[in-house]
């Protein structure tokens, strides 16, 4: 028995290891929610009506692959037609108000019915509430044919938690700096090394926090001189971005 006892440990350390490689595997590094809305292919505003567990091919192994399927409803909003187009300071007559149509801030022309994701968060799932009480912001990738994928790395948030301004920077704000690279400050000091990057510091100067100043009422927008900026606030930019302001 004493003999055999190593290799019993040996073969428990091997199963404890292969237990928590699932957990392991997911592992996402905090971006500025601007970030998320550039990387993502769709970004909608929906509530998740129903959900269900699908098999989405085989492995390498020929196991099934399963996913979770939520059939989603995108939340309809009445938008208008304004002649001098956005950030121009030109308020719509009531005439050119169009019908209502589903809120997308980024993608296809066909409008989300599907959203596809791993079955538990510890493989990178990211699980929805049902019953359509709930509406989301939902950033991820297109599958085509009115499907999208979402992982616990993309930017899901209740759609009441977000700020003003970042609900303000979704329609147009937030593709104006896609082109801008956003750096997170892990301590003070920290400093640029190009004139097209913005320095995120809501780590370092809030005690770790990634959800704060910056996150919630900042933008990174790229200016005609082709350098980037912080910009705060919901009112639209100067044409020359003079009134950007550094946090």
């Amino acid at each position: 028995m004493p003999a055999a006892l190593p290799s019993l440990l040996a073969w428990l350390a091997v199963l404890l290891l292969g237990r928590a490689r699932p957990a392991d595997a997911c592992s996402c590094s905090p971006i500025h929610p601007q970030q998320a809305f550039c990387n993502a292919d769709v970004v909608i505003r929906a509530k998740a009506v129903s959900a269900k567990e699908v098999d989405s091919g085989n492995d390498i192994y020929g196991n099934p692959i399963k996913r979770i399927q939520y059939e989603i409803k995108q939340i309809k909003v009445r938008g208008h037609i304004g002649s001098g187009g956005w950030g121009c300071g030109v308020a719509p007559s009531p005439a050119t108000h169009t019908p209502s149509a589903p809120q997308m801030f980024k993608g296809p022309d066909q409008d989300i019915e599907f959203i596809y994701t791993a079955p538990s968060t510890a493989v990178c799932g990211r699980l929805l509430d049902t019953g359509g009480k709930k509406e989301y912001l939902i950033a991820g990738k297109s599958e085509g044919n009115g499907k999208m994928h979402i992982t616990l790395c993309d930017l899901v948030s209740t759609w009441d938690s977000l700020t003003p301004t970042q609900k303000k920077s979704l329609n147009q704000r937030y593709q104006m700096g896609c082109e801008c690279k956003i750096s997170r400050c892990l301590s003070i000091p920290c400093f640029v090394s190009s004139s097209d990057e913005c320095l995120w510091t809501d780590w370092a100067m809030e005690k770790n926090n990634v959800d704060g100043r910056q996150a919630k009422h900042y933008a990174c927008i790229k200016r005609s001189d082709g350098s980037c900026a912080w910009y705060r606030g919901m009112a639209p930019p100067k044409q020359e971005f003079l009134d950007i302001e550094d946090p």
